[in-house]
């Protein structure tokens, strides 16, 4: 366990190591540079600017400079607003985390139900129902269930004010962002249980007398959320990183707006620190998910 534990970490830092290469050449790669559209910069300022934030470097030198910064923790200072990137990531994402937050234990808790259910009543018109609604929501993007949204709720019945940043109603970009998820745990789910429930150990399980809700609950329904377990740990950390389309929709300010006023103002450090931010995040979920197979299954093993 602590072997492969020791394995995993190793392989997130190389895993990390190379999206903070491909982030940083790529994006330096884009024609222009983040000082470019400052109309009222003169060539000497615009040249004091660069050497501020050593973009008059060489590229590999830059990101020396860089990877030496962010093995201290200094994830840079915004090119546009000077403040700190580290101090805005975690600003940012108190909002994105709520959010996702709600989201996500949301789309497991009724997503699992639901995936359930359906299983348990197969061929009926419950099952006919949660399938089509699943699809249905599999198939509708987030951006366009929370502009749906907004536009109903928002404009056309009044229920919710639509610029409203402070009161802290996050309904609208919850459902927006646990809708896609909760679909696909609900169709994973039912496909497991279904296939959990045609198994030998669950016949002779209830041809011992063994109560159905023992045999759901003990049996099937545990061993039937390996699956799901392979697809939260992912889920976990993109959700809670938000939904880059459905903030800005809401005008949320949480770290997906903040990513994508990073790359509209062509703003480096920020686009690097958040892209750095999410690939820790992620690295680390699936870290946690593949922990939990132990816990879920004590027969796995991790050889």
């Amino acid at each position: 366990m602590a072997k492969y534990v020791v394995k995993r970490v190793l392989l997130a830092i190389v895993t990390i190591f190379i999206i903070t290469l491909i982030a940083f050449f790529t994006m330096n790669a884009i024609p222009g540079g983040p000082f470019n559209s400052e109309k009222a910069s003169s060539p000497q300022v615009k040249a004091a600017l660069e050497a501020r934030y050593n973009l008059d470097k060489p590229l590999l030198t830059q990101y020396v400079i860089y990877i030496k910064g962010l093995l201290h923790g200094d994830l840079g200072i915004s090119t546009k607003t000077g403040r700190d990137i580290g101090e805005t990531i975690f600003e940012s994402f108190k909002v994105s985390a709520t959010i996702g937050g709600m989201a996500a234990v949301i789309a497991i808790i009724l997503g699992i139900v639901f995936g359930s259910i359906a299983a348990l009543k197969r061929n009926t018109i419950v099952d006919r129902i949660i399938v089509f609604l699943s699809t249905l929501c599999t198939a509708v993007p987030s951006f366009v269930l929370a502009t749906l949204l907004l536009y109903v709720f928002c404009i056309k019945l009044g229920w919710i004010q639509v610029w409203d940043a402070n009161s802290n109603n996050f309904l609208l970009p919850v459902i927006s962002l646990s809708m896609y998820p909760m679909s696909y745990i609900t169709r994973l789910t039912k496909t497991s249980m279904l296939d959990v429930l045609g198994q030998d150990y669950v016949r002779t399980a209830k041809a011992k007398g063994v109560s159905q809700r023992l045999v759901i609950f003990k049996h099937a329904l545990r061993n039937a959320l390996i699956p799901v377990i392979t697809y939260v740990g992912p889920m976990l950390a993109s959700i809670l990183t938000g939904s880059m389309v459905v903030e800005s929709i809401f005008t949320l300010g949480g770290l997906g707006s903040k990513f994508v006023t990073g790359i509209t103002n062509r703003d480096y450090p920020m686009i690097m620190g958040t892209t750095i931010f999410l690939a820790i995040l992620m690295v680390v979920m699936n870290l946690v998910s593949d922990l939990v197979y132990k816990l879920v299954d004590p027969r796995i093993t991790f050889d």
